[in-house]
């Protein structure tokens, strides 16, 4: 049981697929993995790491090069690396899913993929899936009675010793599987991970996180020899996460894991393989457990480069100097001394140029490669106030809210990126900008009141540590009942701060979405200061919006930003000296913002959405799982980035190591 990757690189093709159609499993030979694809998308090509593009492309630079590692049963181990930088492309060439364009993939064993989103065919229900996967799991319990059955009838003739192997082979792979007890592993993950346990309802009524859990339950209950995730936590809560730390330690084969949760590196990665520049361009693995050790050991090789390019680039000067001064002696001007002897002139140029020839292939041969530093996020200035706003009234206050309708269900992705016209940051269209006074609430525990934010609730549910904890009714018959918080009062003031928490289903993004003024409300009020610009980043990204003639296909993060932009400016929404340029950020490269977004990594993508939303200098950030898809640094710069913008804040987020760094804010939980 082995996966191992020699020298494999990766490029886009020239002019078609790398693969097409058919299904995800790989070749039947015995020492070839059976890749499991129920559900699994059929990408038709790759583009930085997502695995949806559509059409041919012209051929780019190498995604993935130099790659080496080698998992074993045991090996948990964790990737990462920028956005973009291959990480979704690498589960897809161990898979088999893709080929290299150089060096090989060779597998001993089963492979499961779990990938960051799952498009349903029409119809699909979770039955569809739990079969799907478990299929191999139950031919093994059917091959294993068949055997059995057979060694029976013939225990009278006596056994030759190949059906005796036979028997011991699909016995110990049955054990492994634990074949007779996969319909329970399915139930409790399903449970365990709070997926849809309803085996009827299809796929398209569910939201994109449960369709998500569905499939990550299966995978796990299904057992295969190599586990390949990609951003497994997106979806999860605390309780879910807990679930999937405690099947990854048990995991008898090898785990190859993408994520950006960092306290998940910590828990489970035995060790860690970077994807981002090295000084020799190769992807380095880090061989001790956890993330802070990664972390300790990646900064130290980047220090020591940075220090051997600073003094590389010293000694190029002293040489480029030298370099200079023989040219200098081949110009006209230069004469040889009176009285000199005959041709010496010409001897000395041919000494200068020969010189001058040395020095260049030195400064070849022993350059290093200028070290290429990863984007730094440069979070811009943003607004607390407009002219003449009260201080002391807040930015927007919402009560007692309650919200029905069932959750939105994202449509199937049948084709290409379908956009529809949602700009992402508008101003909040309010009737009047007063808010009440502050009501007094008893008792005072229950209020979380201060210069960051104010939660009020009219039922004593402690607010020890600066946490208040409320009910929301969400589950009721019907479930027509998104949100339900009576006697609750939520102040944003300028520069505010509000942390929100709580499991799967308690109404997180529902809160968020009245705060935005995206949702109605069916009792309670809310209430904006006029004039205020609330930028929103959702759980996932928005569908890419064309507008006039734009083809969605090609429509490039500039071309989209500009569109914003214009949008915004036409209904006076925006001042003009408040557009911030997307390409300032730090988020993305001018060269990925000159692609089409069509042909971004949903990394890059996520990055494309933070930038938009900051486009217009928003006073009020409200985020929605901000860390889905990001990069683990980006996550460390975003992080200290919103803990000190003079915007208000609004964030509900899993991420257990961002809810540690940012436990200062006052907390709402919802349960």
């Amino acid at each position: 049981m082995q996966l191992i990757a020699s020298d494999v690189s990766f490029a886009y093709p020239g002019g078609g697929a790398a693969y097409s159609g058919g299904s995800p499993t790989a070749h039947a030979d015995d020492d070839r993995a059976v890749v499991s694809g129920a559900g699994t998308r059929r990408p038709v090509g790759l583009a930085g790491g997502q695995t949806t593009v559509s059409g041919p492309k012209a051929a780019r630079a190498e995604v993935l090069a130099g790659v080496n590692l080698r998992v074993t049963a045991g090996v948990r181990l964790g990737v990462v690396g920028e956005n973009g930088s291959g990480k979704s492309t690498l589960l897809h060439l161990l898979a088999g899913t893709l080929t290299p364009t150089a060096g090989e993939v060779r597998r001993s064993g089963t492979v499961a993929v779990v990938e960051q989103e799952l498009l349903p065919a029409r119809g699909e229900t979770v039955g569809d899936v739990v079969r799907t996967a478990l299929a191999g799991v139950r031919q093994v319990a059917a091959d294993l009675d068949a055997a059995a059955a057979a060694f029976a009838e013939t225990a009278q003739e006596g056994h030759d010793d190949a059906a005796l192997t036979e028997l011991a082979t699909l016995l110990t792979r049955a054990d492994h599987l634990a074949a007779w007890d996969a319909d329970r592993r399915v139930d409790e993950a399903l449970t365990r991970l709070g997926a849809p346990r309803d085996l009827d309802r299809t796929l398209e009524t569910l939201s994109i996180g449960q369709r998500y859990r569905v499939r990550l339950a299966c995978r796990l209950a299904e057992r295969s020899d190599f586990l390949l995730l990609d951003e497994p936590t997106n979806h999860l809560d605390d309780e879910a996460i807990g679930f999937l730390t405690d099947e990854l330690l048990a995991w008898r084969g090898g785990v190859v894991l993408v994520t950006h949760d960092r306290q998940l590196l910590d828990d489970v990665a035995t060790a860690i393989y970077d994807l981002d520049p090295s000084i020799d361009g190769r992807p380095v693995l880090y061989g001790q457990p956890g993330y802070l050790a990664y972390r300790f050991a990646k900064t130290q090789a980047l220090h020591r480069w940075r220090q051997r390019y600073r003094a590389e680039r010293k000694r190029a000067e002293k040489l480029a100097e030298r370099l200079d001064a023989s040219y200098e002696g081949l110009s006209d001007e230069w004469r040889p001394p009176k009285g000199s002897q005959k041709h010496r002139r010409s001897t000395r140029a041919r000494i200068h140029v020969k010189a001058a020839d040395r020095l260049v292939q030195r400064l070849e041969a022993d350059a290093v490669e200028v070290p290429v530093p990863p984007l730094e996020l440069r979070f811009p200035d943003l607004p607390t106030l407009n002219p003449g706003w009260d201080p002391a009234q807040p930015l927007i206050e919402v009560r007692n809210p309650r919200v029905l309708g069932d959750p939105v269900v994202e449509p199937v992705e049948t084709t290409s990126p379908v956009v529809e016209p949602l700009p992402v940051v508008e101003p909040v269209e309010t009737t009047s900008p007063v808010v009440e006074p502050l009501p007094v609430v008893e008792p005072v525990e229950t209020t979380q009141h201060s210069q960051h934010g104010v939660v009020s609730t009219g039922s004593t549910t402690g607010g020890a540590g600066g946490v208040v904890s409320t009910g929301s009714t969400t589950g009721e018959p019907g479930g027509n009942v998104r949100l339900d918080l009576p006697g609750v009062r939520v102040a944003v003031p300028a520069a505010g701060r509000l942390l929100v928490v709580g499991p799967n289903g308690s109404g997180k993004s529902t809160l968020l979405g009245v705060l935005a003024g995206r949702l109605p409300l069916a009792r309670g009020s809310r209430v904006a200061v006029d004039g205020l610009r609330v930028g929103v980043v959702g759980q996932e990204n928005a569908e890419i919006i064309g507008r006039g003639l734009d083809d969605p296909r090609t429509l490039t993060g500039f071309d989209a930003a500009a569109n914003e932009a214009l949008a915004l400016l036409s209904r006076g929404a925006l001042d003009p000296d408040h557009v911030v340029p997307v390409a300032a950020l730090g988020l993305l490269a001018e060269e990925d913002l000159d692609r089409p977004l069509a042909e971004l990594s949903a990394g890059q993508r996520r990055r494309f959405e933070l930038a938009r939303t900051l486009l217009a200098a928003p006073h009020l950030l409200v985020l929605d799982e901000p860390t889905n898809h990001l990069s683990i640094d980006l996550v460390d710069e975003l992080t200290r980035a919103l803990d000190r913008t003079s915007a208000a804040v609004v964030v509900a987020t899993h991420d257990r190591r961002m809810r540690e760094d940012l436990a200062h804010w006052p907390t709402l939980e919802l349960d």
